[in-house]
C-alpha cells in the first residue's frame, strides 16, 4: 500500500535565548505561527499540516484560529527531532520541516520541495534565495549554500561563501524536505564535526555523504530572529496591502 503525500511540521517552541515566545509574538495583529500556518496551508502538496510544540500557550493559540497542534517533548535539542517525533505519529512518505520563524512563507516553495522528493532516491531537499546585498555576506547570522550545476548543496556555511563573490550569493532558508525513512536516519546520527563547527545541523546530512538538492526562490526572504525583525516584516506586509 502506497502511503499518503506529505506531512508538513512547524516546529514551535516558546523558549528561545533571543526572543523568549517568538511563535506567539504579533504581526499586524497575529501571532507569527498563524503567518506561518496559513502560507504552509497554500500548498496544494500537503495532506496534513501539524504544529509541534512543548509549551500550551502555543498549541492553544493555533487551536483558537483553527490549526491542528500537537505537544512534543520538552527535551528536544532541535527542532528536526521535533519533527521526527511527529512523523513517528503519521503516516507520510514525505515530511517537511517547516520552521517557524519564516512569516512570508509561499505555499508554493513547499509544493516544489514535495515535487524534487518524488524522486525516492533523493533523501533531502532544502530552500534558497538569491541575496544581492553583499554586505550581508559576513553576517554569521545568515547562512550561506554553495551548490553544484545540478543544485545539489556543496557546502553551508556562516562564513562569507563563495569567496570573492560579485553580484550576489544565496543565501540558506531553513525549511526542508525528508524522505520519511531518511529522517528518522538524520536524526540517529551523531553530530558531525562540520555540523559543531558551523553549528548547523544540516552539514550532518553531506558529510555522511547524502545530498540535498537545492530549491531556488525569488520570494522576499525576512526571517524573525529578533523582535527588531518584526518592524521589517510588518512594512513589507503593509506595502503587499495587508496592512
Amino acid at each position: 500500500m502506497s502511503l499518503p503525500g506529505a506531512l508538513g511540521v512547524i516546529p514551535a517552541r516558546f523558549d528561545s535565548s533571543r526572543f523568549p515566545g517568538k511563535p506567539l509574538a504579533l504581526i499586524l495583529g497575529k501571532p507569527m505561527i498563524r503567518w506561518v500556518w496559513e502560507g504552509a496551508r497554500r500548498a496544494k502538496t500537503i495532506d496534513r499540516l501539524v504544529v509541534a510544540t512543548d509549551d500550551r500557550r502555543i498549541l492553544e493559540a493555533v487551536e483558537a484560529f483553527g490549526g491542528e497542534a500537537v505537544m512534543t517533548s520538552p527535551g528536544h535539542p532541535s527542532g528536526t527531532d521535533r519533527v521526527a517525533e511527529v512523523a513517528a505519529r503519521f503516516e507520510a512518505r514525505i515530511v517537511l520541516n517547516i520552521q517557524g520563524d519564516e512569516p512570508l512563507i509561499e505555499g508554493s516553495t513547499l509544493d516544489r520541495l514535495v515535487e524534487v522528493l518524488q524522486d525516492p532516491g533523493l533523501p533531502a531537499a532544502s530552500v534558497m534565495a538569491k541575496e544581492a546585498d553583499l554586505s550581508l555576506i559576513g553576517d554569521e547570522n545568515v547562512v550561506k549554500v554553495v551548490a553544484d550545476e545540478f543544485g545539489n548543496a556543496l557546502y553551508f556555511s556562516r562564513a562569507a561563501i563563495p569567496f570573492g563573490a560579485s553580484g550576489f550569493f544565496y543565501r540558506h532558508i531553513g525549511i526542508y524536505g525528508y524522505q520519511r525513512e531518511f529522517l528518522f536516519r538524520f536524526r540517529a546520527l551523531p553530530v558531525s564535526r562540520l555540523e559543531k563547527a558551523e553549528r548547523l545541523e544540516q552539514l550532518r546530512i553531506l558529510e555522511c555523504g547524502q545530498r540535498i538538492s537545492m530549491v531556488a526562490i525569488d520570494q522576499p526572504v525576512l526571517s524573525v530572529d529578533t523582535p527588531q525583525d518584526i518592524i521589517g516584516v510588518e512594512r513589507f506586509l503593509e506595502e503587499k496591502g495587508h496592512g
